[in-house]
């Protein structure tokens, strides 16, 4: 499965994203590294995330925003 470590469950976090085994959103991750966290802080932050973990946050943010259809502004 490409996705192994997100867990996407109706009765964890609303059914958001997750890291799985936590209840860590991708959400979060990506908004720490939005604010201009570096790796390194995020880790710092939830250390019981792995690189790997994030590694896969940014992958399956990207994999679903490629999915989607963007509407240009007129």
């Amino acid at each position: 499965m490409r996705y192994e470590r997100i867990s996407i469950d109706p009765h964890i976090c609303s059914g958001k994203p997750c890291i799985r085994g936590t209840r860590i959103m991708v959400t979060n991750i990506l908004g720490l590294i939005a604010g201009g966290y570096s790796n390194q802080q995020v880790l710092d932050t939830y250390p019981e995330l792995t690189r790997e973990d994030v590694a896969a946050a940014l992958d399956y943010a990207s994999h679903v925003i490629d999915e989607d259809k963007v509407i240009p502004r007129a």
